[in-house]
């Protein structure tokens, strides 16, 4: 671990280094499950040769028939053993027998001309991959069903001898740790678990006082009332809805090239009132699907459905309408694939899917759902509301709508998108080749058997809905609970979140994803006591330290014998520097803002549409600090400083963010000026409170910061570090009149000046700290 005192010299704007781990987006699991190079004595096709016969040969022999080479495909077992060649006297996989199974003469060969896969595909066997495939031949060859296909079964919870857990989570995180000869690690300090509680949940630090009550009793009950506590708090709803954002793609712009601005924030605010009021996750859902379409749909549920019209729409003279139209409805298809399958329906757009059982019909199938919308393909002008569309006025949130903070907005009736069926259904096809106007054959609304027959559901959006809710639907649960792992871990116990098909990760832990999707389905969908659950478990409450041995055993910290050391999301970064000086405007909902951002940069990117977003705004008055929630999207020109560091480019729907560093982020943290101002605005504060001691000024920024009081030679160093600033301030080298101009936040007149900026820098320094920027 890097040391919390990289400091860095401000002033002269060197870079500093975030040290939190790169990782690739898609995991694919190659390796046996002890993840050793070792044959197991019984190969496992779920576990083994799935991945190997994914990732190698499905290109070429799996469920897309129209891509099958050599008449061979490998995705089922009726398949794999058939005869084969034109006296139908070989096969490629005879079951017991390697020797007569032409998969392992051919996988084994060194003719150029033999070999699988061909040297063309720049596809690599192994030699490990090549003697499981034997071995699994040998053994039977036997095939499973794909293992997120098959319904969540009750588990039996493993026997815990030891006196390590909370919790079922525990029994099962031991088990396999046991398993792998590793054991869990002490519990994290009490500032450093309530720093990661805090902002797993809110998205925010804890306050001081927080923190010094825990410290005095840091027990299970005491850290039970604070999960409770922080669950119920509005911090937490808009923390919830945040990662909903990316999800549903939001944005308060059209997109493409003249990306016009849209009135979407009403639905947003529904959004923070659902998880406030801890809304079941089937009815959650079941709303933003196919709202409109329940039984007397009052206006809320109606609101809701603008989940499903937040894509991108276009206004660019010469586009064909009906071209667009079909990218819209695409749209919503792989949100719900992507969303509530973990499944990639848009890989079956243009022919059967390469990896997955899901044909091209299926997938048009699942298109039929969304495609009943009264929609243009084209807007006509930036003034032209895209329909179907209600209008929210002061008398409906009087009436029903009380959640949407309309006193912020400058109209009366605010358009909001929503869904709303066709009086007569629009006939859906299968495209060709996925292009909007080569028609097949007529489908309609049906889902993969696969995954499950749709029998006896309404043929609409709320059938759809019904059958993502049906008791042995094999993925919704799972999806779910393994996103709110995500959450509380940085990683599911499917590492690729967004795919659960067969080129995803395989589960580390699949009893225990069985059980909590079990649980969750039968305690309501209730995500609050889903996520307290998994908090109050050991393994989530463990130390971030690991060993040498450790960190050789399990380097991606799979199986959770330590916690994992995270950085903070894009808008907790600029959320907690708002909180550590105090100027965190916390008012909820109303319409989006425009913080700080480099100049010119929408100018650069405008399209010739002109309209509002042609140039930016900044904010007036305290709208500048409200929450990274609230701030403007525009999908062209997203947030630079949140993209920077990693947010999601709300294009497409996204379940998990990539993770980079770049010094870019350094650059951010350096020169944003809400950094800036953060850090004086905090320096003002704490030169009031503690006007002759710079020790104690000091110590409490690095307090507020950091959650931890630091050490005396931390203490000493920071101490270094301003009295070496104040030298160059009073020297002229830094200029107080231009540092102090960063910002609109008013400099008190009667604060020493040059004292103000030296402690302004040190408290910057501090802000940049790696130790800052994570969430412990």
């Amino acid at each position: 671990m890097s040391s919390s005192l990289g400091f860095i010299n401000m002033a002269l704007a060197c870079c500093v280094l975030l040290s939190c781990s790169s990782k690739s987006e898609k995991t694919i699991a190659l390796n046996d499950s002890t993840g050793q190079n070792s044959i197991p004595e019984k190969i496992d096709f779920t576990f083994h040769v799935k991945p190997i016969l994914s990732d190698r040969c499905f290109i070429c022999h799996g469920p897309d028939k129209n891509a099958v080479e050599g008449d061979l495909s490998l995705h089922s077992a009726e398949e794999a053993y058939r005869a084969l060649g034109e006296l139908k006297d070989h096969a490629a996989i005879v079951p017991g027998d390697a020797t007569k199974s032409s998969l392992v003469e051919r996988i084994f060969s060194d003719d150029s001309n033999l070999i699988m896969p061909p040297p063309e595909s720049n596809l690599v066997l192994e030699e490990y991959e090549k003697k499981i495939l034997e071995k699994w031949i040998e053994q039977g060859a036997e095939y499973k069903t794909h293992w997120a296909f098959i319904p969540p079964t009750q588990q039996e919870v493993p026997d815990n001898d030891k006196e390590w857990g909370n919790n079922e989570i525990d029994a099962f995180v031991l088990s396999k740790l046991t398993e792998k000869n590793m054991s869990p690690s002490d519990r994290a300090s009490s500032e450093k678990l309530l720093r990661r509680i805090t902002f797993d949940l809110t998205g925010l630090p804890p306050t001081l006082k927080q923190l010094e009550k825990f410290a005095a009793d840091p027990s299970k009950e005491k850290y039970e009332e604070i999960i409770d506590s922080l669950l119920l708090s509005v911090d937490y709803a808009e923390n919830m809805a945040a990662e909903w954002m990316d999800i549903a793609r939001y944005a308060d712009t059209h997109g493409y090239q003249d990306d016009f601005e849209r009135t979407m924030w009403p639905w947003r605010d529904w959004v923070i009132h659902a998880f406030k009021e801890n809304m079941p996750y089937d009815q959650f859902v079941t709303y933003q699907l196919a709202g409109d379409l329940l039984p007397n749909a009052n206006l809320e549920q109606i609101l809701a459905t603008g989940f499903n019209r937040n894509h991108k729409i276009t206004a660019e003279g010469g586009v064909i309408p009906e071209e667009y139209r079909v990218e819209y409805v695409e749209d919503r298809n792989t949100t719900l694939g992507t969303a509530f399958l973990g499944l990639t329906l848009e890989c079956a757009r243009c022919h059967d899917h390469k990896y997955d059982p899901i044909s091209q019909k299926e997938h048009f199938q699942f298109y039929s759902f969304f495609n009943n919308i009264p929609e243009k393909g084209l807007l006509a002008n930036a003034a032209e509301l895209p329909e179907p569309y209600i209008k929210v006025t002061p008398k409906e949130v009087n009436d029903i709508l009380g959640f949407i903070n309309l006193n912020k907005s400058d109209m009366k009736e605010v358009p909001v998108m929503v869904m709303k069926e066709m009086d007569q259904p629009r006939p859906t096809f299968i495209l060709k080749r996925g292009i909007y106007d080569q028609y097949g054959d007529e489908v309609f609304p049906d889902t993969p058997s696969s995954i499950l027959p749709f029998d006896d559901y309404p043929k609409n959006r709320l059938g759809l809905a019904q059958w993502l809710f049906e008791d042995k639907h094999p993925l919704t649960a799972r999806v779910a609970v393994n996103r709110l792992w995500q959450r509380m871990f940085g990683s599911g116990i499917v590492a690729s979140s967004f795919d659960f098909g067969n080129q995803g990760s395989l589960p580390t832990h699949p009893e225990l994803l069985d059980y909590l999707a079990i649980k969750y389905k039968n305690e309501g969908w209730n995500t609050r006591e889903m996520l307290k659950y998994i908090a109050m478990s050991e393994a989530y409450q463990q130390d971030t330290k690991a060993s040498p041995e450790k960190l050789e055993q399990d380097p991606e910290n799979k199986y959770l014998a330590r916690a994992s050391r995270l950085r903070l999301s894009s808008e907790a970064i600029r959320d907690q520097a708002l909180a550590f000086s105090g100027l965190l405007n916390k008012e909820v909902g109303g319409p989006s803002v425009k913080p700080y951002q480099p100049e010119g940069i929408w100018e650069e990117t405008t399209g010739g549409g002109g309209g509002s977003t042609a140039s930016y705004t900044l904010s007036e008055g305290k709208d500048v600090y409200r929450k990274s929630i609230y701030t403007f999207w525009k999908r062209t020109v997203p947030p630079p400083s949140m993209m920077t560091f990693d947010s999601s480019s709300r294009d497409y729907c996204s379940v998990k963010r990539q993770e980079t560093n770049t010094p870019l982020q350094a650059l951010v943290l350096l020169n944003d000026p809400q950094i800036v101002e953060a850090a004086r605005v905090a320096a003002v504060g704490e030169m009031t409170a503690h006007p002759n001691s710079e020790n104690e000024q000091i110590k409490t920024l690095f307090y507020k910061a950091t959650s931890r009081l630091p050490n005396e030679i931390e203490v000493q160093s920071l101490v270094d570090y301003y009295t070496e600033m104040l030298g160059k301030v009073e020297s002229g080298e830094v200029s107080v009149s231009e540092y102090l101009s960063i910002g609109r936040s008013e400099v008190p007149t009667e604060l020493n000046k040059e004292k103000l900026v030296a402690m302004t820098l040190t408290a910057h320094t501090i802000l940049n700290l790696d130790e800052t920027i994570n969430r412990g």
